[in-house]
């Protein structure tokens, strides 16, 4: 069974390099916290969302456990509508007890952080302060 092209999670929709993933950190635009995760967010200049995780085995201890998570993460993302924010770089950080989630307790709160997180980037500048970044601690 062949797929769309663009239907596939690869290279492009990805955070690839230490690079990347410290342009998110350092210059994050937008968050959405969570119980058991947490959303980074900054605008690219690209025309595609791009997804890097951060599933740490301190915090989810069995492979297949972080592989389930970061599976779902990716169909989330994959299937998201392109129009409803600007390209964003988004870093998604596991929190302990996400293991424990359904896969559909996981879906429903990935889809609710994600409209927190549109939400914020949507903002005008005035009211978001924009030209800070956000603390991650």
């Amino acid at each position: 069974m062949s797929h769309p092209v663009d239907a596939r999670f690869g290279s492009a929709r990805r955070l690839l390099n230490a690079r990347d993933y410290s342009a998110v950190f350092d210059g994050c635009e937008a968050r959405a916290s969570h119980r058991y995760l947490l959303l980074l967010a900054r605008t690219n200049a690209r025309q595609t969302h791009r997804l890097g995780l951060v599933i740490a085995r301190k915090h989810v201890r069995l492979a297949v456990q972080r592989n389930r998570v970061k599976r779902l993460a990716r169909e989330f993302f994959r299937t998201l509508p392109v129009d409803t924010a600007p390209p964003l770089d988004v870093i998604l950080l596991a929190r302990r007890g996400i293991d424990h989630l359904e896969n559909s307790e996981l879906s429903t709160i990935l889809r609710q952080q994600w409209h927190r997180l549109v939400r914020h980037i949507n903002q005008p500048e005035s009211t978001t302060g924009r030209g800070s970044t956000c603390n991650v601690c």
